[in-house]
């Protein structure tokens, strides 16, 4: 049996890990060291506008800051940021809704009506349970 042949053609084959980023010494995923694959952070936007819409609010206090630094100078968005910093940290008990009425203030939405008003975000949505236990659980004592 010529040994030599089937080693060259083992050589020339595509090595198995090599087909796969994650795949450790043997072709399987080595979820030790990487942790677990994602399916959900390798997706890529379904349409172009989708990403602007994603970070419309973020783009929109940008063009907002910049307007007012030109107009009023360094120390006014600067003293606006710290606001919405400190409205940003007000919130009711973690098992009640919060409606954010200073965040909308400050940036002056508190008069429009969005879908968040009349559908509601389902990440802000009320969570049942007893009420003292998911305080401890919010303050970390549990």
């Amino acid at each position: 049996m010529n040994t030599r042949g089937f080693r060259s053609q083992l050589k020339d084959s595509v090595p198995v890990t090599g087909l796969c980023p994650q795949a450790g010494a043997y072709g399987v995923p080595d979820t030790l060291r990487k942790g677990f694959s994602s399916v959900k952070n390798e997706l890529v936007p379904s349409h172009p506008l989708e990403l602007s819409e994603k970070n419309f609010q973020l783009n929109q206090d940008k063009m907002n800051f910049s307007t007012l630094r030109n107009i009023q100078g360094l120390h006014a968005p600067l003293k606006l940021q710290m606001e919405y910093r400190a409205a940003k940290q007000i919130q009711r008990l973690p098992f009640l809704h919060s409606s954010h009425i200073a965040m909308d203030t400050l940036r002056g939405s508190d008069d429009s009506i969005g879908f968040e008003d009349i559908l509601n975000d389902p990440a802000q949505s009320e969570l049942m349970g007893e009420p003292h236990i998911m305080v401890e659980y919010k303050m970390g004592l549990l």
